[in-house]
């Protein structure tokens, strides 16, 4: 077989068949067999560049398989000219492909010359990557490994224990033990031994998974999650908005629920602009039958001068005195623009690109007497954030507005990464979202109802609050930190010796 074929082209299928372990798909086997074949293609590598490469086509298919939605947002609705965002989206996911690459660099340069260690350091080194890209530069954890894992797989019993990077840690784990095994053909009991360890591993998951780490902290409350279905190139428009704000009133009027969810950004206009009679009528609807209104609006502060500070917030509308949830992890480009890159508007035409960051800490959002944990939109894909509010919320609630991303994988991508959340934390997920996925998500991260994407609908769950820590709520990433830290000195004594 050819160095290119090896090296190149079996890499990049490998790394785009990972794309089928994640929603929509949830064939959580495939990215184990896919790492099994890079780590594979990495330990028979003549050289760290040649790893590296490999390492790189793997990371290509992977992401441009996984996130080419990135293309749909920036031509589609952000106004950007085909081929700049064509160009955009493969940078992202080059700098992407770079992770996967520096572990076969890693592991090849540092491995020595045996299979184990080599694997060792695979493993750990993907998955300590994988972490700095959910970090570095503000983050983009999108696609972590772990999440494929869920809801299914008896993998996803660690999500609880060591979140999704630890999770992530097992899937290479097993796909390194599934490597070895293949290759170590000469001596039986070898692999038996691994075939013991691949069991151990999936056993571990599942009796993990059957632990309840959370309990009911109260009886079950009703929730009616709005989805309107309003169309992202017609949502700013003049013409649309009375239409918008009736369509949004009736829905509220019609909900048969204690608590009523809006999506992000809901209205098309600064909260304080809506007319005050507009308001007044939902709250009097409120107030009449007992509802509670949870609502995704743009808010904004005055500066100094004529200039204002704009946030894109949850606000519970029948308590005006309870501060609201203002996002704290905006999206670059689509809510704020890096410095250094303001030239970059010329081509990119998004509404309310520069939102302000909140100075104050998160707090839980109460609505019927209930406390919540609030994500807007992208937040929910960062485990390590969502926690910041637990032990003390008992229901976690998403609002997004994924309309951005048109018919692609990416709605149902982001479903998949609140079911991470919920199985995690011992939590509820509910989910309001414009175009979809518009859903609610017990606490073992099962989706037990959903909306139809692009479709104006109400969907209506009776949740059970939830209290209690599961291990990753107390240690957060640190101790899936601490296990890859741990795999890289043994793997580097091994070497040593």
């Amino acid at each position: 077989m050819s160095v290119l074929v090896r090296g190149l082209a079996i890499p990049l299928v490998a790394g785009a068949a990972c794309v089928l372990g994640f929603a929509p798909f949830y064939w959580w086997p495939v990215p184990i067999a896919a790492f099994a074949v890079l780590f594979h293609v990495f330990d028979r590598s003549g050289s760290p560049r040649q790893a590296a490469l490999s390492g790189f086509a793997f990371g290509l298919g992977y992401f441009l398989a996984g996130v080419s939605w990135i293309y749909v947002s920036l031509h589609e609705f952000g106004g950007m000219p085909m081929i700049l965002a064509a160009i955009a989206t493969f940078l992202v996911c080059a700098y992407c492909a770079i992770f996967p690459a520096a572990t076969g660099w890693g592991a090849v340069r540092w491995g020595g010359q045996r299979t184990g260690p080599r694997l060792m350091l695979m493993s750990a080194g993907y998955v300590g990557l994988e972490w700095f890209r959910g970090w570095f530069l503000s983050g983009f954890p999108w696609l972590t490994l772990g999440t494929s894992q869920v809801p299914s797989s008896p993998l996803a019993g660690f999500a609880p224990l060591i979140g999704p990077y630890g999770t992530s840690l097992t899937v290479t784990l097993a796909a390194a033990l599934a490597c070895a095994f293949f290759q170590n053909t000469a001596l039986a009991a070898a692999r038996y031994r691994i075939l013991a360890a691949i069991a151990v591993l999936f056993v571990a998951g599942g009796v993990a998974k059957g632990v309840a780490w959370t309990e009911p902290s109260g009886p079950p409350v009703t929730i009616a999650l709005l989805q309107g279905n309003v169309p992202q190139s017609l949502k700013w428009r003049d013409e649309v908005r009375v239409k918008t704000l009736l369509d949004y009133r009736d829905m509220v009027y019609a909900a048969q629920a204690r608590i009523v969810v809006l999506p992000e950004t809901a209205f098309p206009a600064f909260f304080d602009e809506l007319p005050p009679e507009y308001l007044a009528s939902l709250r009097d609807d409120a107030r009449r039958t007992g509802k509670d209104i949870l609502l995704g609006a743009v808010e904004r502060d005055a500066r100094k001068g004529r200039d204002f500070d704009y946030y894109n917030s949850v606000l519970n509308l029948t308590d005006p005195a309870q501060k609201s949830y203002r996002k704290r992890h905006l999206v670059p480009f689509g809510e704020y623009i890096p410095p250094g890159f303001k030239w970059i508007l010329q081509w990119l035409h998004i509404p309310l690109s520069d939102f302000a960051i909140p100075t104050e800490e998160p707090k839980v959002v109460t609505a019927a007497g209930r406390r919540f944990g609030v994500a807007i939109c992208y937040e929910d894909i960062f485990g390590e954030e969502v926690i910041v509010v637990l032990p003390d919320a008992e229901i976690l609630l998403n609002v997004s507005n994924d309309a951005w991303f048109g018919r692609s994988l990416a709605a149902d991508q982001h479903l998949q990464a609140s079911q991470m959340r919920a199985l995690e934390t011992g939590r509820w997920m509910v989910r309001s979202t414009n175009t979809g996925v518009t859903a609610a998500i017990d606490e073992r991260g099962q989706v037990l109802r959903q909306l139809p994407q692009f479709t104006k609908g109400t969907l209506v769950e009776s949740v059970t609050p939830r209290s209690g820590t599961t291990p990753y709520v107390r240690w957060g990433n640190y101790a899936a930190l601490l296990l890859v830290a741990a795999i890289l000195a043994a793997a580097w004594r091994a070497v040593r010796r």
